[in-house]
């Protein structure tokens, strides 16, 4: 196993050195493969978190150029240490970003009033747009938020929960 294809998997994970080399291992010391398997492998870390509570965290804004808009979001995390990580507070980041550049309404679909899905013809779709955790992420469209959290979970090995946001618009 070389270590440039090791430090290059850190790098870009930033997941540990033997996490790296299993899954290059596992994956044969096929780069993308090797990242499926980190992936798959956070996925399941997620899951196993999910029971764990989230006290501390970040409040964030985004005020878009102009001042025309802005948000606020509260995320949490289980301990300050992964508060203060730059991995966390890019997310948190990226989130509050999101939800001015994506308009979701809600968070999750549970979020939804059972109502308002009442009449809806496609459900799946209003709840890909309006449910922030299901849209497609602005920075990388080929992952969703709850992928980009499921990836975020895995590097700090914390729970993380997105608690609760609101979107300003200028008129609206």
């Amino acid at each position: 196993m070389s270590l440039d294809k090791i430090k290059k998997l850190r790098e870009t994970t930033f997941l540990g050195i033997n996490d790296c080399k299993q899954a290059l291992v596992q994956a044969e010391g096929d780069f993308n493969k090797a990242l499926e398997v980190l992936r798959k492998k956070g996925i399941q870390v997620s899951d196993k978190k999910k029971s764990r509570e989230t006290s501390q965290g970040l409040i964030d804004s985004y005020v878009h150029f102009g001042g025309n808009l802005g948000t606020l979001v509260e995320v949490n995390c289980e301990t300050d240490f992964v508060a203060r990580t730059e991995v966390f507070k890019k997310f948190v980041k990226d989130i509050s970003m999101q939800i001015a550049a994506a308009t979701p309404k809600y968070i999750n679909r549970e979020d939804i009033p059972p109502a308002e899905l009442e009449g809806v013809e496609d459900v799946d779709k209003y709840v890909k747009d309006n449910c922030l955790i299901f849209q497609p992420f602005i920075k990388d469209s080929k992952l969703t938020i709850k992928d980009y959290l499921q990836d975020v979970i895995a590097k700090t090995g914390e729970n993380i929960v997105i608690r609760r946001f609101v979107r300003f618009a200028i008129g609206g």
